[in-house]
């Protein structure tokens, strides 16, 4: 029963009309043989997960026993009672749909060609343990939200964010933008509002804001403001189930929403991946707003030119990998992370509900002249040719296959005025990985 409470606490749509639930089931001999919980609104109840499971790992359940933290409903006695199941163990009694004794008893109908036996959970304290889950649910869903989930979406629970190694921050949230229609975003924002210098740090895929740990406290440290935020789809913010919500245009149009929401002046654009294939294009719309730019591995997807071949393998991983671990990803290119820096990128994608935006994100880099922002794309590199009058640095992480240097160097040469690259020769695509010297070497350029 440990270990159903345990599967309990990983059901994590707080929104789910169904309770939080875990079940275990075990072979005769003491043995797991599958365990479940419950999921999105209206997904399979935790019983079912669990009996699938065992399906999945070629495991009989003529025999087993079935460890539930709440009664089962009527569905899965049923389903427990075809599986053929010796004995079912339930935590807390459900008074409202229980079919094991609270409101009918389908196990003890003697005309069922099968009979499975209900016991009793002895132990008090688990007993308690599987009560306080319902107590905590029902809590919840009284308690009214300043940014009710939508039923399109999901959200990462809190706690997949706590104690994550160099990321103290406090979150916040803003849903009442035209084009994020009650989606919730969140964003980091540190230090003074009136700094010298704001920070807009934005992140690619599959990364999100836990991407800058390493450079706001050098540029908070300065005295300035770091504004960070979440795309839809990552990090703490919300994420739409379904892969075809994502668009460039949608994405970019909220991204300006929020600047103008927050009233962000005197920025350094700090982009790198997908952060600059959408953050590129931001500054031509309200220049005045900008006085740099940080850029690090990315580019413009204009339509008119190939894509490099580094992004086109990517994009055919993505397409055959698409539940590929993040956290992996991260650890093989940046040797130097701790495990539990490369598990804090897994956060905020429990499961397979979670990852549309990861799945969607490749295939939206605009490669055709008609591609949903690649003409705004184009606009952006007239822009940086022509019109760019802040200062700007690039740096280049070398190892990088995807968005290297070729890559890099030939946008060098479109942004109007950009130095010699800095070269960061152990770095691969995720340059903040070394953030802590691109920072240094930023204030020295900015400031």
């Amino acid at each position: 029963m440990g270990a159903a409470l345990e599967r309990a606490a990983q059901s994590i749509f707080l929104t789910n009309p169904n309770p939080r639930v875990g079940c275990v089931l075990t072979s005769p001999d003491g043995a797991v043989i599958g365990a479940g919980h419950t999921q999105q609104a209206g997904g399979p109840h935790a019983e079912i997960m669990a009996l699938r499971d065992a399906q999945a790992r070629g495991a009989s359940t003529r025999g087993a026993t079935a460890w539930v933290t709440l009664e089962p409903c009527a569905m899965c006695s049923g389903a427990m009672l075809h599986a053929r199941l010796a004995r079912v163990v339930y935590g807390a009694p459900d008074p409202k749909t229980g079919a094991a004794g609270s409101v009918l008893d389908l196990f003890a109908e003697a005309r069922l060609n099968h009979q499975t036996r209900v016991e009793p959970l002895g132990d008090t304290d688990l007993v308690a343990a599987c009560g306080a889950l319902l107590t905590t649910f029902f809590k919840e869903r009284r308690v009214p939200s300043a940014h009710p989930l939508r039923d399109d979406a999901l959200r990462t629970p809190d706690d997949r964010f706590a104690d994550l190694p160099g990321y103290p921050w406090a979150p916040n949230y803003l849903s009442d933008l035209p084009n994020l229609a009650g989606l919730r975003m969140h964003y980091l924002d540190e230090g003074p509002t009136d700094a010298p210098i704001t920070w807009l740090c934005l992140h690619g895929n599959p990364a999100w804001s836990y991407l800058y740990r390493k450079m706001i406290p050098v540029f908070t440290a300065h005295g300035d403001r770091v504004v960070a935020p979440d795309l839809i789809g990552f990090g703490r913010s919300d994420k739409p189930k379904k892969d075809g919500f994502h668009g460039f245009t949608w994405h970019r149009q909220v991204l300006l929403e929020f600047i103008e929401r927050l009233d962000l002046n005197n920025v350094v654009l700090v982009v790198q991946d997908w952060g600059g294939l959408l953050g590129l294009t931001l500054p031509m719309a309200a220049p005045q707003r900008y006085q740099g730019l940080l850029v690090m591995n990315t580019t413009l997807a204009t339509g008119d030119a190939p894509l490099s071949p580094g992004f086109v393998a990517w994009r055919e991983m993505c397409a055959k990998n698409p539940e590929f671990d993040v956290g992996r990803l991260f650890a093989r290119g940046n040797p130097q992370m701790s495990p539990d820096e490369c598990a804090a990128y897994n956060a905020p994608f429990p499961d397979r509900g979670h990852r549309a935006a990861l799945r969607a994100f490749p295939a939206m880099v605009p490669d055709a002249m008609d591609a949903d922002g690649a003409a705004i794309s184009r606009a952006a590199r007239d822009f940086w040719r022509h019109d760019w009058a802040g200062q700007t640095l690039m740096a280049i992480g070398a190892q990088d296959p995807v968005l290297g240097e070729p890559v890099m160097r030939a946008l060098q040469q479109v942004i109007r005025g950009c130095p010699e690259p800095m070269l960061l020769p152990q770095a691969g695509h995720f340059v903040q990985e070394h953030g802590e010297t691109i920072a240094k070497a930023a204030l020295a350029r900015f400031t």
